[in-house]
């Protein structure tokens, strides 16, 4: 036998007698705090959701797949790439003095890998798995699936009700002195009513990129006989900064609701609301099942929204929510799903953003669309216009009944990147919970400023 193995043979049987002679106790593994309380300590220290050692374990193990080229597009290392990533560039901005307080984790963990895309400084090798795993997946509507019928399903439904009654003024106020503002602000720095309105306004309000500023182009290529593709570029700046500017002011609000509480409703949008933090007597007896049901729940209608868009053309997202709203008001849905529809949305909200909002840098924000927006009347203009509308929201909110930071943060929500854009304005005002409003604001409100653009567009073409 070999001396390597003589001696391991005797580490091993030395190491089994001190086990052996270990104190025993009523459990079948016993570890006393004292041999345990510095691994425990580092265990419990997390970057984002992950425990510090496993946070570099996988980073260590990533590593290693990147200088093999063994990156693979299987969901596990997708969530490891995805989780890491994120969640790093989430600690960093919540970590740089300044930018923490005006939303630093959501504007890195979405700006930071698109800049670092485009400048060619991440692994062609993990660019392109997180790409083709976007691509693939869909798992952007997973996500608002998840959050929108969770947050619906965990309401009063009381609450539903005088919350989507009480958002459409000042939604509608906040748009039209919006835009009325922003293009005179445009004028002023002499960019032109009709180029500010229509290549500026409009598109920040248009509900963002697939649903926005994809058919609003159509519309306009159609009417001015030119290239959809040409006035697509010339749009996407505005949304794009317009996303970053109610991402800044959502940030703003959610630091003047912890100064001034009073007219903060911490996710709840009037008083009357017991919002996501309602809870019911026999929350404690939820399983796992309960959980899982209620998942497939979201899934079922976000299929039913699909086949309502096939159909009838209503975008799924929001014939999604609309059966979610119909469901709970018809008490379709028991209280233990209900429950479990509270799980199903903690979990999104609190474990998929940062990795989403990675993707989402990576993937579709391109860093040269947003650069080109920096001029100093584009930035002006974008950034009265926002800031318009929010405060409008934060006013009319109030004078309607609605708690004036969250009449505020659905406003901003109306100058959003769709989806995408709601997760990140929400994230920012940590109010998730806000997300079946936010669609409204965003679906229907872009739908609206769309077909009124294009209306008024072939009225004076």
């Amino acid at each position: 036998m070999s001396t390597f193995s003589l001696g391991t043979f005797a580490f091993t049987r030395k190491l089994w007698r001190q086990l052996a002679n270990r104190p025993r106790s009523d459990s079948p593994l016993h570890y006393s705090p004292s041999q345990n309380s510095l691994w425990w300590h580092w265990m419990d220290k997390r970057i984002g959701i992950i425990p510090l050692p496993v946070y570099c374990l996988v980073v260590i193990c990533l590593g290693i797949l990147l200088t093999l080229g063994k990156i693979s597009g299987d969901i596990s290392i997708m969530i490891a790439i995805l989780a890491v990533c994120g969640f790093t560039c989430a600690e960093l901005g919540a970590r740089i003095p300044g930018l923490r307080r005006i939303g630093g984790p959501v504007i890195v963990a979405t700006f930071l890998p698109s800049c670092l895309v485009y400048y060619q400084l991440l692994p062609n090798e993990l660019t392109q798995s997180v790409k083709d795993f976007w691509q693939t997946t869909n798992v952007l509507y997973l996500f608002i699936a998840s959050v929108v019928v969770g947050s619906i399903l965990s309401m009063d439904r009381q609450a539903l009700v005088k919350g989507f009654a009480k958002i459409f003024l000042p939604l509608a106020a906040g748009s039209v002195i919006a835009a009325i503002v922003g293009t005179l602000t445009g004028m002023a720095f002499g960019l032109g009513a009709h180029h500010t309105f229509f290549y500026i306004i409009i598109p920040i309000m248009a509900g963002g990129i697939g649903e926005g500023a994809i058919p609003l182009t159509l519309g306009y290529a159609d009417i001015l006989n030119l290239p959809q593709g040409q006035l697509f570029a010339q749009i996407v700046p505005a949304v794009m900064l317009g996303n970053l500017t109610a991402i800044i002011c959502a940030a703003l609000l959610n630091q003047l609701g912890k100064r001034y509480s009073r007219y903060s409703g911490e996710g709840r949008l009037h008083a009357s609301d017991t919002g996501i933090l309602a809870k019911h007597a026999d929350a404690s007896t939820v399983t796992v099942e309960h959980i899982a049901a209620a998942g497939m729940v979201a899934i079922c209608l976000y299929m039913l929204g699909m086949l309502a868009h096939k159909l009838i053309g209503l975008p799924a997202p929001v014939a999604m929510l609309f059966l979610a709203v119909l469901a709970k008001l018809t008490y379709a849905i028991s209280p233990k799903l209900e429950d479990g529809a509270r799980t199903v949305y903690r979990f999104f909200s609190s474990t998929v953003t940062y990795p989403l909002l990675f993707a989402i840098g990576v993937t579709i924000a391109p860093w040269d669309h947003l650069m080109a927006a920096f001029t100093v009347a584009n930035i002006i203009t974008i950034v009265v216009t926002v800031v318009t509308l929010t405060t409008v929201g934060f006013f009319v909110g109030r004078w309607v009944g609605l708690y004036p930071i969250e009449g505020a943060i659905i406003n901003a929500c109306h100058s959003g990147m769709g989806g995408i854009g709601d997760v990140a304005i929400l994230t920012s005002a940590n109010r998730l919970q806000l997300m079946p409003f936010a669609q409204m604001a965003t679906r229907l409100g872009g739908a609206l400023t769309i077909t009124v653009a294009i209306i008024l567009l072939g009225t004076i073409t």
